[in-house]
């Protein structure tokens, strides 16, 4: 069967229209705008290809998937978060988790090659969308700060009831770990059950991630992103998932 080529006015098609292909490749072409994206995300769909390849279209089948409340702490990261939880707001503390304050250089962090790989799905051209999906809203850094400096973070993005996660990085040992466990507490916080995974991998596995097959993730995105959005806004996540934002500089408008 011929992979359908779609053109910038062309809708994408339903995601199990896959089901030939056991990786869930759907569809070819058209561009990253926002509403395109938008219209990707809201059917189960994202996009992933390489430099030199047209934008290509997927929906795997199962799909990973992490249930905020499967979520599961290590020993190490449980004791961590403890630590943190009793110096916040105090000067002893040197660990910060921080929400939208450094969006670009988090996509740039997760963007960079690891290990022996000598290039990234994550291209200039998804980087600039993803970044314009940011400044409409939609997508969203958590950080985790050390000593003053981004030592690693993730981005995601947020629709109604659901979080996408897209990538993460960490240059410090747990901490990606610590920016993913207190956006879980954020999203409980705000009633939204699940983060899409995308695809399955052994460490999200070991972080409570599992497979559930495509039809339920396409009919539960459907669902949750009717609900209402949670209330992003630049600032610190505090360990009970709390969001307080950032103090407009002086002179700014509130």
């Amino acid at each position: 069967m011929k992979l359908p080529w779609l053109e910038p006015d062309t809708p994408l098609p339903p995601a199990e229209s896959a089901l030939r292909d056991p990786d869930g490749l759907l569809a070819a072409g058209a561009d990253l705008s926002v509403a395109r994206l938008r219209e990707a995300y809201g059917k189960g769909i994202f996009p992933w290809y390489s430099d030199g390849e047209p934008v290509l279209w997927w929906s795997p089948d199962p799909r990973m998937v992490l249930a905020c409340a499967d979520f599961v702490e290590s020993h190490s990261l449980a004791k961590r978060l403890r630590r943190m939880a009793r110096e916040e707001g105090t000067p002893a503390a040197t660990v910060e988790v921080r929400v939208d304050t450094a969006f670009e250089q988090v996509l740039l962090a997760c963007a960079a090659p690891r290990g022996q790989q000598h290039g990234t799905w994550i291209t200039m051209e998804m980087r600039e969308a993803y970044l314009a999906w940011h400044r409409a809203g939609a997508a969203h850094s958590i950080e985790t700060w050390i000593d003053g400096r981004l030592s690693a973070g993730l981005y995601g993005i947020s629709l109604g009831g659901m979080f996408f996660g897209e990538s993460m990085f960490t240059r410090v040992t747990d901490g990606s770990k610590i920016a993913l466990a207190h956006l879980v507490r954020f999203l409980v916080r705000h009633e939204v059950p699940w983060i899409d995974c995308q695809q399955q991998t052994r460490h999200l596995a070991s972080l409570g991630a599992r497979a559930i097959p495509r039809a339920r993730f396409v009919a539960e995105v459907q669902r949750l992103t009717q609900r209402a959005t949670p209330p992003w806004r630049p600032g610190r996540l505090d360990t009970q998932g709390r969001l307080h934002p950032r103090p407009a500089p002086a002179g700014d408008p509130v």
